[in-house]
């Protein structure tokens, strides 16, 4: 026994000092629980075991939230096998360090520095003092949001569509759980699309999706200064939170109105829909692009433009430390603002009235030249091992790494090959470049010296 402290004290005290591979490690171990639960006979409505590559393809898109399926999950998986997928999408939205931290703040009232170092990893709030009401908050608004669209939806799916009572709820919970955590798995092989001109149906889940992508910073943020406000009549936010809100409000009517433009008149999304619909189609079309992977239109018969553009926002996501998935608006609204400035011959960067620090462009330039990196490589490998159009598989690539789940229908025809590649793309995408990196990091290295300063030629 002794010996094997001794041999296991080393990679403990590299968790401690690095909690962001604790994080991996944790989603590594849920992938690999929920493959085992997916792969057992009657998880499946025929009652025999599917390919160990589907189910952990599928446990991969449930802990990592994106909704990519190789089957259809309404008729595929029996009740046990759905119950498998909704309890994996919720583990993974929350965050497997954030679960393990609440249920030891709840059990015994305090925690230990490493459960602190470890929820602080995954929550990303800016002190460990701040863990204790980040986690709280995360719970109290993920019951909050997930219970009212649910009881929505169970209400509209009871007396709209005549569905039973236990279905009502069922499809009603299910869906939003799904969207709260911005994962896009759905009961019907059609997603949303027979409730595409249903406003009952889609903007519940469009709310749902916008309030998980936020994160949940910017979230219990909003929360708190409303009582601020009340008493001192200023909206004091943080220049996350504004950053978050105001880009996410810009990408979302960008896409609404490049949608609505792009597919007005096409026959097979928006051409049939009465005007409010089309509307309607193309806001939630933009919102499951930040990242959730609902869909309302019929992806594969939408025009290639609205397809990059789509991609675009795909790959910038929703805002950070939340459940969507990309680069994140922060980066990408960091990134223009830098741009920004160069272009104005600007010696330093600003957004809002607030000068950014240094190392934050360096990492909002690493996030995203990793992310284009993984997409470009990602892309390559897949055009080699499918006949696939090209538009179809960088749509692909970019719904996996973006954690979105939208697909032109291709998935179930990609080869087992393919199908592992996307499966490492989405935990790549789902942890982040960053994370990544430092949990696969040796130890860090401080450069104790500097070297001679050179400017080469650019551009």
């Amino acid at each position: 026994m002794a010996g094997w402290k001794a041999w296991a004290r080393p990679g403990w005290s590299v968790l401690a000092a690095h909690p962001a591979r604790a994080v991996v490690l944790a989603f590594a171990v849920t992938v690999l629980a929920g493959t085992a639960l997916l792969w057992l006979p009657f998880a499946t409505e025929r009652g025999t075991a599917s390919g160990f590559v589907t189910a952990l393809f599928t446990s991969t898109s449930a802990v990592c939230v994106t909704g990519l399926a190789v089957v259809d999950t309404g008729t595929y998986w029996s009740g046990f096998g759905q119950g498998v997928i909704l309890a994996l999408i919720q583990i993974g939205g929350f965050g497997i360090m954030t679960m393990a931290s609440l249920l030891a703040l709840l059990i015994s009232g305090r925690m230990r520095l490493r459960l602190q170092l470890t929820a602080q990893a995954e929550t990303k709030s800016l002190g460990i003092g701040d863990v204790r009401r980040v986690l709280l908050g995360v719970a109290g608004t993920t019951l909050i949001v997930e219970f009212t669209v649910g009881a929505i939806l169970a209400l509209r799916f009871r007396y709209g569509y005549g569905e039973s009572i236990g279905s009502a709820v069922y499809l009603g919970f299910f869906h939003a759980v799904s969207a709260f955590n911005n994962a896009g798995f759905g009961l019907h092989a059609d997603s949303i699309t027979r409730y595409a001109g249903d406003a009952w149906v889609t903007l519940p889940i469009a709310a749902a999706v916008i309030l998980g992508g936020l994160g949940f910073p910017v979230l219990l943020e909003l929360l708190r200064h409303r009582e601020r406000r009340r008493r001192t009549g200023r909206r004091n936010w943080s220049l996350h939170t504004r950053l978050t809100l105001i880009t996410t409000a810009v990408l979302l009517a960008a896409g609404t109105l490049l949608t609505c433009l792009l597919e007005w008149t096409n026959a097979g999304t928006l051409g049939p829909h009465t005007t409010a619909d089309k509307v309607l189609g193309g806001f939630f079309h933009s919102a499951m692009a930040r990242t959730a992977g609902f869909n309302a239109l019929d992806i594969g018969a939408m025009e290639a433009s609205t397809l990059l553009v789509t991609c675009v926002l795909m790959f910038i996501g929703g805002g950070s430390a939340g459940t969507a998935g990309g680069i994140k608006v922060t980066t990408f609204a960091v990134l223009l603002a830098a741009i920004i400035a160069e272009v104005r011959g600007e010696t330093s960067s600003a957004v809002l009235g607030r000068r950014l620090a240094p190392h934050v462009l360096r990492q909002a330039l690493t996030v995203a030249l990793l992310g284009v990196g993984l997409v470009i490589a990602s892309t390559l490998a897949l055009l080699t091992l499918t006949e696939e159009p090209l538009e179809a598989v960088l749509f692909e690539t970019v719904s996996a790494f973006a954690t979105v789940g939208l697909s032109t229908g291709i998935t179930a025809d990609v080869p087992e090959a393919g199908q592992l590649l996307l499966v490492g793309l989405m935990f790549v995408g789902r942890l982040g470049p960053i994370t990544l990196v430092s949990a696969l990091a040796l130890r860090e290295r401080t450069r104790r010296y500097d070297l001679p300063e050179e400017r080469p030629v650019i551009g």
